[in-house]
This record gives structure tokens, C-alpha cells and sequence, in this order.
């Protein structure tokens, strides 16, 4: 009666152990896993600013990015492994090194921030589908642009985007709460559905001049020293800024490689992050740049290069490519929205209270929060600093990925006892102090006061796209040191 009563605090059908015959992912899955990533506006945007702002050869701007990448293949692999061994989810092996009751809490700090990106990746997923709601209606009834009828600019939105805002919100809670099988089919579908997006929008800007770009898009591959004196340290600040850009997505990785088949399949599927990133990087800045060139021929009032492909679209008079682009825009977002923050939060909230909670339940507390945060995005949230807030909390994970590797690894030799995973009995491997492993919680605290000090102490600022790995080290070496005696 005991056991069946531990098996209900602890455990749900979400966040038990995979069966071996149920892990399908192979490097296929992890190649899409890691295009949905790599594929979003914001990756677009950064990868096209790093090149514009540093003025470099694309070459060494893609040089930086892949050396950031690189330690990104690594830590993901080192958090992946525990996982996929043993085919536990992130917050369930949270729990051997912060005991069964201080994973639920701390494992929640990613879910807050999962569910925070996921109301604001919404709303800018509302606002792209309003565009093409916008393009379905012009023939029909133009008023309707800006009509001001029910609700109108409530929370400084109209009608359109109000319906947008829920046709987004509502689609993506659907869909994503269909189930582990569906996500898997929503991201292979998406990674190259959106290449593809990716490709007919780059062809149809050569089309237009394709002899004015042939010598910009060779100046673009010049390699002569890429490594030279001055290159060195731009080199090292673009590997800080995209180990910056996936960071979040490396603490919880473990939720996706519970699914992966083996470890080859892992180590090889995991590699395609660097080859993901070439493709895209390539691809976003051959089109930044083939835009440029055509708008400064057809719009002299353009002074400076725009890097946001909804930006760029809307200075085409092309219908066509404007439809094209948007629902690149809704499935790279959609899908980065589904991988980044929805299954993290799922998971986090299941292990919070795996006895309330299943896939469905878990999609309407997202739902109901991410309304509010999407829709009050742009009077309220945008405009209070929040975004420091989410840091400061973020910056958690270097932390916590350092607890957790270093427990698994050098404390406990890549051992961990499943049974004892979900059982709260007072002599199990993982209840330590009634739940709770205090020398785990102090080296969190150490960890947090240094990455957390790169975010709000000014003359630290510069190291803040460190602050991740700065977190990490110092958790680590805390923790393996109180442990050890």
C-alpha cells in the first residue's frame, strides 16, 4: 500500500523511465532537432547582425559560431548521455544530485522561463499569421485593416491581432499536446519544410539580380586570414554569444535524448548542430545581403540592412514571396517555441505535481499563462525590464548543468539507481534530507551569486554572454568539493 502511494507522488506517464523499445529517435531526428533550433527569426537576425556589426568576412563570423557550437556539442552530449542511458527526463535526473524535493522547485525555475518565452513567442507568432490574415482580406474588405470594433486596440491590439493571438496560442496548445510521437513528426516536418522556405526565398532574390550579387556573394567567401591578430578576439565574443544563444537549450536536452536509440546515434546527431549551423548562416546571410542590394536599387530611402526577414518582406511587392516567408516564419517559430519552452515547461510542471497533472491538464496551465503574457507583452511586460529578470533566472542552468554532470560523472561513476528515482522512502539513494540535498542547494547558491554577478554588476558586464559556463565551473568545483568529504 506503501509503494503504490510513492508511486503516485513521484511518478506520471510522462516522466517515467523510456522503455529501450520505445527509443526511435535516431541522428535523422537529432539533424531536425537541431535545424528547429538553429531555424528561428531571432537565430536569423543574430547570425545576419554578427556579420554586420563585427563587418567581417562571413567566414569568421561562421568560425566563432561554430566554435561556440562545438562546446555546445559537448555539454549536450555529457547532459545527454544520463539521460538516454537511463531514459529520464531533465527534471527526474534533477534528482540525484537535488534530492527528489529540490528537484521539483529547481526544475520549476525552468519551467517559469519556459513558460514566460513561450507567451511572448506567441505573440510574435500572432503577429506574423495576422499579416497573412491581413493579406486574405484585402481583396475582400479593406475597412477590416483597421476597423475598430470589439476590443479594438485593447492592450494596444485590434481585432486582427486578437484573433490571430488566439488562433496561434490555441493551434500550437493542439498540437503539441497530442504527445511525444506527433512533436517528433512536427519537427521533422518543420526543419525542412522551413530549409525549403529558406531556399525558395534566397532563389527568388538571386532571380531578380542575379549579375549585380554573383561578386557580393563571392567577396563573401574570402578566407585569407581568418585567424590573423585582429580577428582573434571578434572570433572568441561570436563563440560566447551563440554558446549564449543555445545555453538554454543544453540543461534540459536530456528531455529530448531519453528518445535517441543509442549513443552513436546521439554523438552522430548531435554534430549536425555545426553542419545545421553552416546551412542556415549561410543561407540567412546570403539573403540579407541579396535583399539589400535589390532594396537600395528600388528604394532609395533604405539606410541600413534590415536583418529581420519580416522586416525585409515588407518591403517587397511581392505577394508570393511574402506568403512563403510567413509560413517559414510560423513553422520556425512554432517549432522553436514547441523544442526551447513548451516540452521544457510540460515537463517541469509534470514533475511539480506528477500526481494532478498529465500532457493535457499541463497545456491549458501554459495556455492560461501564456494568454496573459503574450497579450500583455507589448503595453505592459516590454516595457518594465523583464528580460533581467528572465536572465537573472536563467542564469540558474550553468549551475545547475554543473550539479548535475559532476554528480553524475565523478560522484556516482555514471550510476544511477532507477527504482530509487521515484521512491521517497526515507532510505532511498535520492531523499538525502527529507528530499532535499543541502550540499547540492549550497552549490547552486555559489554558483547563481557568480553567473548572476556578470548580469548585475556593471564591471562585469562583458562577461555576460560567460556567465553560463562561469555558473557551471563554479557549482561544479563546489560541489564536487562538499560531496567529497
Amino acid at each position: 500500500m506503501t509503494q503504490q502511494k510513492t508511486d503516485i507522488q513521484l511518478t506520471n506517464w510522462e516522466i517515467v523511465s523510456v522503455n529501450p523499445s520505445d527509443k526511435q529517435w535516431s541522428w535523422k531526428t537529432l539533424f531536425c532537432f537541431w535545424g528547429n533550433s538553429v531555424q528561428s527569426i531571432i537565430g536569423f537576425s543574430l547570425i545576419a547582425s554578427l556579420y554586420l556589426v563585427y563587418d567581417l568576412n562571413f567566414l569568421v563570423v561562421l568560425t566563432g559560431s561554430l566554435i561556440g557550437s562545438i562546446f555546445v556539442y559537448f555539454f549536450c552530449n555529457l547532459i545527454g548521455k544520463p539521460s538516454q542511458r537511463h531514459g529520464i527526463p531533465f527534471p527526474v535526473l534533477l534528482r540525484t544530485s537535488l534530492g527528489i524535493r529540490g528537484a521539483k522547485y529547481v526544475s520549476l525555475l525552468r519551467g517559469l522561463v519556459g513558460i514566460f518565452m513561450f507567451g511572448v513567442q506567441t505573440f510574435f507568432i500572432s503577429k506574423s499569421l495576422g499579416y497573412l490574415i491581413r493579406i486574405a482580406i484585402h481583396s475582400y474588405d479593406q475597412s477590416m485593416m483597421d476597423k475598430e470594433i470589439f476590443l479594438t486596440f485593447f492592450f494596444m491590439m485590434n481585432i486582427i491581432d486578437w484573433t490571430a493571438f488566439f488562433l496561434a496560442l490555441i493551434i500550437q496548445i493542439l498540437l503539441f499536446s497530442k504527445g511525444h510521437n506527433f512533436n517528433k513528426s512536427f519537427i521533422n516536418f518543420s526543419a525542412l519544410f522551413v530549409y525549403l522556405g529558406l531556399i525558395i526565398f534566397l532563389v527568388m532574390v538571386i532571380s531578380e539580380y542575379s549579375l549585380s550579387l554573383s561578386k557580393s556573394f563571392k567577396d563573401l567567401l574570402v578566407y585569407e586570414n581568418i585567424f590573423s591578430k585582429e580577428n582573434i578576439v571578434p572570433i572568441i565574443t561570436i563563440a560566447g554569444t551563440i554558446f549564449a544563444y543555445f545555453s538554454i537549450i543544453i540543461v534540459n536536452f536530456g528531455d529530448f535524448s531519453r528518445y535517441v536509440k543509442n549513443e552513436k546515434e546521439l554523438n552522430i546527431g548531435n554534430l549536425s548542430l555545426l553542419l545545421n549551423l553552416i546551412i542556415f548562416s549561410l543561407l540567412s546571410v546570403l539573403i540579407v545581403m541579396g535583399s539589400d542590394i535589390i532594396l537600395k536599387n528600388n528604394l532609395v530611402e533604405i539606410d541600413r540592412i534590415l536583418t529581420n526577414p519580416t522586416d525585409i518582406i515588407g518591403k517587397f511587392n511581392n505577394t508570393f514571396l511574402t506568403i512563403v516567408v510567413i509560413f517559414f516564419i510560423l513553422f520556425a517559430s512554432a517549432s522553436t517555441n514547441l523544442i526551447a519552452n513548451y516540452i521544457p515547461t510540460q515537463n517541469s510542471l509534470l514533475n511539480f505535481l506528477p500526481k494532478s497533472l498529465n500532457i493535457k491538464s499541463t497545456g491549458m496551465i501554459i495556455a492560461l499563462i501564456g494568454l496573459i503574457i503574450g497579450t500583455s507583452w507589448t503595453p505592459i511586460l516590454s516595457q518594465i525590464g523583464i528580460l533581467s529578470i528572465i536572465d537573472t533566472i536563467g542564469s540558474f542552468f550553468g549551475p545547475i548543468f554543473g550539479i548535475v554532470i559532476t554528480d553524475y560523472y565523478l560522484v556516482n561513476k555514471s550510476k544511477i539507481n532507477n527504482k530509487d528515482l521515484y521512491s521517497p522512502a526515507p532510505d532511498g539513494s535520492y531523499f538525502f534530507s527529507n528530499g532535499w540535498h543541502i550540499k547540492g542547494i549550497y552549490a547552486l547558491i555559489i554558483g547563481f551569486i557568480f553567473s548572476s554577478s556578470t548580469i548585475w554588476n556593471l564591471n562585469l558586464n562583458f562577461l555576460q554572454s560567460y556567465s553560463w559556463l562561469i555558473g557551471a565551473l563554479m557549482s561544479s568545483i563546489t560541489y564536487y568539493l562538499l560531496v567529497s568529504k
